[in-house]
């Protein structure tokens, strides 16, 4: 019997060359589900208008319109935004997408923080590339749902193409010091960088868990559409363990 090809539309920012390998990458454990990407213009991460204003709905709902038209089961914003604008931005954004398509929507975010829901985070590592400005907006609205961040390492980077450059071996470091003060969870929060193939590792060494934003979206997009994602299971515990 051949089975349903299952099809996630996956937003994401123009200047990431990160996400998409890795998205691939965990799908290829999975022959029946493939990803589909609509980019929208995003070169810089900053807090000034011209920087906030390249996150404006109308631009992001084109893109998810590109993605309807591949009748994909599934649309998940790629992205990390609403950690420095509010997460009720991604709500928002969830719903005017089902509404313009008719087809169901997550984020990155939203999926993180319903695994810090399901899993108790209250104390946060935050690993990210970001200028202080945006990192302490990340810091406070976390601090808004009752979740501390009690660790946080950042690069002070503001070009977005820039992320994808960051080395593995500075990214395990960040990682590594973020988890001194054990925290409930540490998160790679960028979906520009390549950091969730570094994720069982740093589980395997410090036993507290990592929810990279590029592998919190595929989690929750694969969940919507009732695909099992124990096959992914080497990218990190999330997918094993998170139910």
């Amino acid at each position: 019997m051949q089975h349903r090809r299952i099809r996630l539309g996956i937003l994401t920012p123009s200047s990431n060359t990160a996400l998409e390998p890795i998205t691939a990458a965990m799908l290829s454990e999975l022959p029946d589900v493939s990803a589909h990407f609509a980019r929208f213009t995003v070169t810089e991460i900053a807090l000034s208008k011209q920087a906030l204003g390249q996150f404006d709905a109308g631009r992001i709902l084109a893109a998810a319109c590109q993605l309807a038209d591949a009748r994909v089961d599934v649309i998940g914003w790629s992205g990390t935004s609403s950690g420095w604008l509010g997460f009720e931005r991604d709500q928002a954004l969830c719903r005017q997408i089902t509404e313009a398509t008719g087809i169901p929507a997550t984020t990155s975010v939203l999926a993180l923080n319903e695994i810090f829901a399901r899993t108790g985070v209250r104390r946060l590592g935050l690993v990210s590339p970001y200028i202080d400005e945006v990192q302490q907006r990340i810091v406070r609205n976390y601090e808004k749902l009752g979740i501390e961040c009690v660790s946080e390492r950042h690069l002070g980077l503001q070009d977005n193409f820039s992320f994808a450059e960051v080395p593995d071996t500075q990214l395990a470091i960040m990682m590594r010091e973020a988890a001194f003060a054990r925290p409930d969870a540490v998160t790679t929060f960028c979906t520009n960088l390549h950091a969730a193939h570094l994720v069982r590792a740093f589980e395997m060494a410090t036993d507290i868990p990592a929810y990279d934003t590029v592998a919190t979206v595929v989690w929750k997009a694969l969940r919507m559409v009732g695909v099992d994602t124990r096959p992914l299971g080497s990218w990190g515990r999330l997918f094993n363990d998170v139910a």
